[in-house]
C-alpha cells in the first residue's frame, strides 16, 4: 500500500545537532576538539593554508605554471649557415649530415641572420619573411614541408 511506504531505516541520516547538551553526544566542545585555532568561532582558513608553514604549492615550484601541449618546437638554421653547404638542394637530410640540426624527426625553420650568396633550393617546415626574401634575392627557392 502506498501509505505504508517508507525509506530504509539507514537510508536517511539525522543531522548532527552540535552544542545542544552533553546528552546529545555532541555537547561540551561541540565536535571541535579542545583548544586551538580551529575550536574558536569565526575560524576560517583559505585553501592551502598550513599555519605559517610554507605551503606545499610554494615548496614545489615545478608544479606551477602552464605547459602548452600544442606548442610546436623548431630547430633553427640561419641562412649564413646554409651558405657554407656544398649542394644546391638543401633538404632535412642534408642539414643533418652537415651537423646544422640534431634530428630529422623534428621540424626545421630557416631564419634570416646573415647573407646568402648562392642560389639554393631549400626544403624546410617554416621560414621567416626575412629569410625568404634573402633566398629569393639570391635566386633560390624555398619549399615548405608539412
Amino acid at each position: 500500500m502506498l501509505h505504508t511506504l517508507a525509506p530504509h531505516p539507514k537510508a536517511r541520516k539525522n543531522k548532527k545537532r552540535v552544542g545542544r547538551g552533553d546528552g546529545s553526544g555532541h555537547g561540551s566542545f561541540s565536535t571541535r576538539g579542545c583548544k586551538g585555532q580551529n575550536s574558536r568561532a569565526g575560524s576560517k582558513f583559505r585553501p592551502g593554508f598550513e599555519g605559517n608553514q610554507t605551503p606545499l604549492i610554494q615548496r614545489l615550484p615545478q608544479l606551477r605554471g602552464f605547459n602548452n601541449v600544442n606548442k610546436v618546437f623548431f630547430q633553427v638554421v640561419n641562412i649564413a649557415d646554409l651558405d657554407g653547404l656544398k649542394s644546391e638542394k638543401v633538404t632535412i637530410d642534408e642539414l643533418k649530415k652537415s651537423g646544422l640540426i640534431s634530428s630529422t624527426k623534428k621540424r626545421v625553420k630557416i631564419l634570416g641572420y646573415g647573407e646568402l650568396k648562392k642560389k639554393l633550393h631549400i626544403e624546410a617546415h617554416a621560414c621567416s619573411a626575412q629569410a625568404k626574401e634573402a633566398i629569393e634575392k639570391a635566386g633560390g627557392t624555398i619549399e615548405l614541408l608539412k
